[in-house]
């Protein structure tokens, strides 16, 4: 069974540029070979999008260009 992780947005990006860190280099400290799917929702708990971490850093590497593409825009709107 995947195991689902909800994080708000907003916050989760703010606590980034507060650390200096990418959302990616995040992601890469919890592949622990189990899939995730990682939900992002608004600060009224909406759905924005969602992300199945791999189990692999070199597969999450793969899909950082795809998503960084695909989501830039829902990312920048977030606020």
């Amino acid at each position: 069974m995947i195991k689902k992780i909800t994080i708000k947005a907003n916050d989760f990006f703010e606590l980034l540029k507060l650390k200096g860190e990418s959302m990616w280099d995040i992601f890469a400290q919890i592949i622990d070979g189990e899939e995730k799917e990682i939900t992002f929702v608004n600060d009224k708990d909406e759905y924005l999008f969602h992300y199945v971490l791999p189990t692999t850093v070199e597969k999450m590497k793969e899909d950082q260009i795809l998503f960084s593409k695909e989501y830039a825009g829902k990312i920048s709107g977030i606020n």
